[in-house]
C-alpha cells in the first residue's frame, strides 16, 4: 500500500481529551472484527474514558494507540482496490476539516475494507462554507483525491453522506457558481450519492474532527487583532451623566453599583437605551433592562413607558397584539319591512347563461333577500335602474340603503338618485366591511347554497339561482326566529296541501293586524339579538379613545394600496395626519395628502391610533459619515463613532 493513502490515520495526533479519545475509539470500533484480541488491545485506552477517573495519558495507552494505528495501516484491514468490483466512498465534514474513507467489499471474507483514508483541514475561506457546501467538498475532494481508481471503475461506486440533501444535487436545476464547477467534474464519474445516518458514519466523522484542537490553538476568531485585549469601555451616555453629576449630587436611595441620573440627562439615557442602534427599539421591559443595568432615578419606570409609548419610529413600525379598537355600533333596527335596505356585489363567479355577477340585496327587518344575476358590474344608472325593477316595484321605496364604498355607490349620480327618492345613503366606512354586514352574510350564505347545489357543474349557477333564493327565505333566520317569508308577509308559505286552510286568510283587516302583530315579534326578536351580538362583539374588542377635530393619528398601511420596494418592510402605520371630522364614537374623516387622493378618508377607529405627546426630545446626535474622511470599519476609532462608546485598548 502507498504510505500517502494512508498518511491521514499515521498522523493521528494523541488525544488530548477524554472527547478526542471517543472520537478515535469510535472510528476503530467499525475495524475492530479485523483485530484480533481488540478488546485487550484497546483496553488501556478504554479506561481513560470513563468519567470516574482523570484523564492521564500513560505509557501502556500510548503502546495501545500506536498498536492500533499501525494495524488501521495494514493487512488484513486494508485491501488493494480493484477497479472490476464496486467502490464506497464514505465522506463526512466538520467546522475545522473532511473525513474520507475508500473501502470495497472482499472476496475472501464477503466484508468491506478499507482502501485508503483522506482528511483535510479547512481553510479559512472553506470554513465559512455552510453545511451543505462543506459536505459536498468532502465529496469533491474524495473524487479528485482517488480519482485514478474512481474514473475507471467498471462499476458505479456509492457515496455515502449524513446530509440527506446531497441526494438530489445532481437533478438539482438551480446551483451557484461553486456548485455549478463541481458539478462539471461530477460529470465525469459514474456515481450514486445515499444518505447514511450520522450515527453509522462516525469513522469518516473522526477523521474530519483532527484538526480540532490545532484549529482552536493557530486560528483564533476574534474581531480584535492577536494581541490586543480590550481593557476597558465607557459609554459616551455614562460619561455624560456622570458629568451632570458633577452639579447634582447622588440620593442615599441610589444603590451603590447604579449611577444616579440627574433630570437634565434622563431623556438622554432613555434615547440611548431605546433609540441607539445597538438597542433597536424594545419594548419597556427591554429598555428597562437596559437602564437598570448602570442607571437609577426614583421615576424610571413610569418616565421608561411614557417614551416608549410616545416613540413615533415604534408608532410607525409595530402593530399591536390588542383587541381592535371601537365597540360595536349596530346599525338602527326599522319597524317595517323593506324601508332600509343593504346592497352588494358578488364577483369572480364563471359565466353562466352569460351571467357573472350576483346584485345582493338584502331586507335589513325581515332578512328576505332578491340575488339578481347580472352579466357584468353595472353603473351607477344601471344599479338604479336594476334596483327600479326588482325591488322598488315590489316592495316600494326606502327610507335607507346601505352599501360599501364601490363606484356605483360614491358617484354624484347615485346619491343624487336616493334624494329624489327619499333615501338617505349610508356607506361602511374604509376597509372596514362589517358595516355592511347584512349583504355580507347573505353573499356567504348564497354561495354555501350554490356551492351545494352546482358543484358538479359549476356554469349552471345562474339556474339555481331562484331555488337558492326561495330556499336562502324560507328558512328561518337565527335572528328572529322566523323565515323571512314569514318577518314580510306575516305568514309562512306552505309546501304542504294539508296547510292551506290554515294559511287563508278571511279579510284584508285580518291580513294587516296578523302582518302588525308579526312584525312587533320580529322588532322585539331583533332588539333582544342586538344586544346580544353586541355584548359577544364587545368582548373581542377595546373603548376606542375619544378623537376630536383637529387631533393627529397614526393610519394603519394594512388596506392602503401604497408602492413599495418590500411590503414586509412596509412601516404599520404612517402618518401622522389631522382629524377634520369625528362622524361618530366609532368613524372618522382624515385630511389625507396628494399621493393618497384615492383613497376615501373616512375610516373605522380600529384603523388609526393616536399619536401620543412626547416630552421635549434633545437633539440626536447626527449618524457618523462613512465617507472617505473617516477611519476605515476595522479600527477601534469606527466603532468608537458608530456605538457611542470610548474604547481603550491595550497590547
Amino acid at each position: 500500500m502507498d504510505p500517502a493513502k494512508v498518511q491521514a490515520v499515521i498522523d493521528w495526533h494523541v488525544p488530548k481529551s477524554r472527547v478526542e479519545l471517543q472520537r478515535f475509539l469510535g472510528f476503530a470500533n467499525f475495524y475492530r472484527r479485523f483485530i484480533r484480541n481488540f478488546g485487550q488491545v484497546a483496553a488501556p485506552l478504554t479506561a481513560l474514558t470513563s468519567v470516574k477517573t482523570c484523564f492521564k495519558w500513560s505509557v501502556s495507552a500510548q503502546g495501545a494507540f500506536d498498536l492500533l494505528k499501525n494495524r488501521f495501516t495494514s493487512a488484513p484491514i486494508l485491501v488493494t482496490p480493484d477497479v472490476s468490483r464496486q467502490f464506497v466512498v464514505e465522506v463526512d465534514a466538520s467546522e475545522v476539516g473532511v473525513g474520507d474513507i475508500l473501502s470495497q467489499r472482499s472476496l475472501s471474507d464477503d466484508k468491506v475494507h478499507p482502501c485508503a483514508y483522506f482528511s483535510h483541514r479547512l481553510s479559512p475561506s472553506e470554513r465559512n462554507y455552510d453545511v451543505g457546501n462543506r459536505e459536498l467538498l468532502a465529496i469533491r475532494l474524495a473524487l479528485g483525491e482517488w480519482r485514478q481508481w474512481l474514473d475507471g471503475a467498471t462499476v458505479p461506486f456509492v457515496v455515502w453522506t449524513d446530509h440527506r440533501n446531497l441526494e438530489y444535487i445532481r437533478s438539482a436545476k438551480r446551483l451557484n457558481a461553486r456548485q455549478a464547477r463541481w458539478a462539471l467534474f461530477f460529470a465525469r464519474f459514474e456515481f450514486v450519492i445515499s444518505y447514511r445516518p450520522g450515527s453509522k458514519n462516525t469513522k469518516p466523522d473522526a477523521l474530519s474532527r483532527l484538526f480540532s484542537s490545532s484549529v482552536a490553538s493557530t486560528d483564533p476568531e476574534g474581531i480584535l487583532p492577536e494581541g490586543r485585549v480590550v481593557g476597558l469601555t465607557v459609554w459616551g451616555i455614562e460619561r455624560q451623566v456622570k458629568q451632570a453629576l458633577t452639579h447634582t449630587p447622588s440620593p442615599r436611595a441610589c444603590p451603590r453599583n447604579l449611577i444616579f441620573v440627574p433630570v437634565p440627562t434622563r431623556l438622554a439615557v432613555l434615547q440611548w437605551a431605546h433609540s441607539a442602534k445597538l438597542a433597536g427599539h424594545p419594548g419597556v421591559r427591554g429598555t428597562l433592562a437596559s437602564i437598570r443595568q448602570r442607571f437609577w432615578w426614583p421615576t424610571r419606570e413610569h418616565d421608561t413607558r411614557r417614551f416608549v409609548a410616545a416613540c413615533s419610529v415604534c408608532a410607525q413600525t409595530k402593530s399591536g397584539n390588542s383587541p381592535p379598537a371601537g365597540r360595536l355600533r349596530p346599525l338602527p333596527i326599522p319597524s317595517r319591512p323593506w324601508s332600509h335596505i343593504a346592497l352588494d356585489f358578488v364577483t369572480g363567479l364563471p359565466s353562466s347563461a352569460g351571467k357573472t355577477v350576483i346584485l345582493t340585496v338584502v331586507d335589513r327587518f325581515s332578512k328576505a333577500a332578491h340575488f339578481i344575476p347580472l352579466a357584468k358590474l353595472p353603473s351607477a344608472k344601471e344599479t338604479a335602474q336594476i334596483i327600479i325593477e326588482n325591488v322598488f316595484r315590489i316592495h316600494g321605496l326606502p327610507s335607507d340603503v346601505v352599501s360599501d364604498r364601490g363606484p356605483q355607490f360614491t358617484s354624484q349620480f347615485w346619491r343624487e338618485f336616493c334624494r329624489l327618492i327619499g333615501a338617505s345613503v349610508s356607506l361602511s366606512s374604509g376597509f372596514h366591511p362589517q358595516s355592511n354586514g347584512q349583504a355580507e352574510r347573505a353573499n356567504q350564505t348564497i354561495g354555501r347554497i350554490l356551492r351545494s347545489l352546482s358543484f358538479r357543474n359549476p356554469a349552471s349557477w345562474s339556474e339555481q339561482l331562484l331555488w337558492a333564493e326561495y330556499a336562502h327565505n324560507s328558512l328561518p333566520s337565527s335572528a328572529t326566529g322566523l323565515s323571512p317569508f314569514q318577518s314580510s308577509l306575516g305568514y309562512q308559505p306552505p309546501l304542504f296541501s294539508s296547510q292551506f286552510a290554515e294559511s287563508s286568510v278571511p279579510s284584508a283587516q285580518a291580513f294587516v293586524q296578523r302582518c302588525e302583530r308579526t312584525w312587533k315579534r320580529v322588532r322585539s326578536a331583533l332588539c333582544r339579538y342586538r344586544t346580544q351580538t353586541v355584548r359577544a362583539a364587545n368582548k373581542r374588542r377595546t373603548k376606542s379613545p375619544r378623537y376630536c377635530r383637529g387631533q393627529r393619528v397614526w393610519l394603519s398601511t394594512q388596506n392602503l394600496p401604497l408602492k413599495t420596494a418590500s411590503r414586509k418592510l412596509t412601516p404599520r402605520f404612517i402618518g401622522p395626519f389631522r382629524i377634520s371630522r369625528v362622524i361618530n364614537p366609532v368613524a372618522v374623516r382624515l385630511l389625507l395628502p396628494r399621493y393618497l387622493r384615492r383613497v376615501h378618508p373616512v375610516f373605522h377607529v380600529s384603523c388609526i391610533k393616536p399619536v401620543l405627546r412626547a416630552p421635549a426630545r434633545l437633539p440626536p446626535p447626527p449618524p457618523p459619515s462613512l465617507s472617505r474622511a473617516h477611519p476605515s470599519t476595522g479600527s477601534v476609532e469606527f466603532w468608537t463613532c458608530v456605538l457611542g462608546a470610548v474604547v481603550t485598548s491595550t497590547s
